[in-house]
């Protein structure tokens, strides 16, 4: 896994993009505040840049260092959430403008899965985490569906087995800071 982490690290640094595994499904991923990067991951999935990618960051330290404000609701919902919730704040800071919804929110995910939680932490940066699909087309849900498209268009493939025997994308739920809470996915 070391080498995995390190061989992924480098190609972020670089503002390459990544297929790997998260806590959900197999994520395509770049450097979350490389503009350049987040273009190609768009690109890679003939996504419009409107539509908003999600983002991981390996702890809550990380996330507040993102997130102009995060409200008090946010942390008991990481704490009691029972599958992988990602939470859609208001004011991102230091994220590529092209991550940023028009609205002026970003979702974003604390990682429960290691090697992502590792990962980060060596990049030292938030990651795009989006499903490794063209849009429109189904999320994969093992490595085996990843279109061929797909795995031609990243720069680095990870090489760990697939472990998330039931996979699904994660809940989302939308904070604002004026206290109104959205559930977007279940």
């Amino acid at each position: 896994m070391i080498e995995e982490i390190n061989n992924c690290n480098k190609i972020l640094q670089e503002g390459g993009l990544i297929l790997y595994p998260t806590d959900t499904v197999w994520g395509i991923g770049c450097d979350a505040t490389n503009p350049e990067a987040v273009k190609k991951v768009y690109a890679l999935k003939k996504r419009e840049d409107t539509k908003a990618l999600i983002c991981l960051v390996a702890n809550q330290a990380m996330l507040e260092r993102h997130v102009k404000e995060v409200p008090d609701v946010a942390y008991d919902i990481m704490d009691l959430a029972t599958k992988p919730t990602t939470i859609v704040f208001d004011n991102p800071i230091g994220i590529a403008s092209n991550l940023v919804a028009e609205d002026n929110t970003l979702a974003i995910r604390v990682a429960s899965d290691k090697f992502c939680q590792y990962l980060i932490n060596k990049f030292r940066k938030p990651i795009v985490s989006t499903s490794a699909n063209i849009s429109g087309n189904p999320a994969p849900k093992q490595f085996k569906d990843i279109d061929e498209e797909i795995l031609k268009g990243v720069d680095y493939v990870v090489n760990l087995p697939d472990e998330n025997i039931n996979p699904s994308p994660s809940s989302i739920i939308k904070l604002s800071n004026d206290g109104q809470v959205k559930i977007i996915r279940e």
